[in-house]
């Protein structure tokens, strides 16, 4: 198989950091996906970029690639998941989020990363759709800039119940931005079982121009719920088959980040299904 598989570090947040990413290289991954957390690569804690240095370091050392993914649940209020958002109401809260994919576009080109992942969290009660692109547009033009600079991808990810929640909506933004070449997108594998009409291979396929990220788990149509693979009724030869197809030659990241209690289990076993299928594919 082709493919440079990687797990993400939110579903092993019960593990030090070292720890986990000795646990990936030695059960053969090619790569992480790195949440930007308290536990793990804290972004607001002071000296990130010596922290930054040191765990590139360690990366080369273990000879795992990176992707930075900033979808930690409190990291920047530890009252409010996911909060605040690009969307918020409160401009100081849309430029706290803006902040932090500024320092994750930061240290993504400090690590030698692939891309940034984001995504656009829920419109808030009361706001337009027009209003909530409107901000969408203006808290991400100055990371756009960033990454642009640092010739780093954004790749923002359509997450079930945002604003930008589909492929549809993600070409929207693509026109509302003028198609940046900064812009690209992470494509959740798990989330086109769950909504988007084409199967999960042929999303693929129309997606792999913008194909930035990739992350995979398995997954129910309708249910958005992050499944161990082979516990929903996702077609893994097909989708492997079609990441292969295209040349999509990024990370393909497991994203199990409600399973950190079994998570060492868990990323061996995900790599052993991958493989599997990948070699009937």
């Amino acid at each position: 198989m082709n493919l440079r598989l990687g797990y993400g570090t939110n579903g092993l947040t019960d593990l030090r950091l070292d720890d986990a990413l000795v646990l990936l290289a030695d059960l053969g991954y090619d790569g992480v996906g790195l949440t930007l957390d308290h536990m793990h690569l804290d972004p607001l804690a002071p000296d990130l970029a010596a922290r930054t240095r040191r765990l590139a370091g360690r990366l080369a050392d273990l000879g795992l690639e990176v992707t930075v993914e900033t979808g930690a649940r409190y990291v920047l209020d530890p009252r409010r998941k996911h909060g605040p958002s690009l969307l918020d109401p409160d401009p100081d809260g849309r430029a706290a989020r803006t902040g932090l994919l500024l320092r994750a576009v930061q240290v993504a080109a400090d690590l030698g990363a692939h891309a940034v992942h984001c995504f656009t969290g829920i419109t808030p009660h009361g706001t337009s759709d027009s209003t909530a692109w409107q901000r969408l547009e203006a808290a991400l033009t100055p990371v756009l800039d960033a990454a642009a600079t640092a010739h780093v991808p954004l790749a923002v990810e359509p997450e079930p119940g945002h604003l930008l929640s589909n492929l549809e909506d993600f070409h929207h933004l693509r026109t509302l931005l003028g198609d940046p070449e900064p812009l690209g997108l992470t494509l959740d594998i798990g989330h086109c079982q769950c909504l988007e009409p084409a199967s999960p291979a042929d999303c693929v396929k129309t997606a792999a121009p913008w194909l930035r990220h990739v992350q995979i788990e398995d997954m129910r149509r309708g249910v958005h719920e992050h499944l161990p693979l082979g516990d929903g009724e996702i077609d893994f030869p097909s989708v492997l088959d079609a990441l292969a197809a295209v040349g999509y030659r990024g990370l393909t990241v497991v994203e199990l980040p409600r399973h950190s209690h079994a998570g060492p289990e868990l990323a061996r076993a995900s790599i052993e299904f991958l493989r599997t299928r990948g070699a009937a594919a």
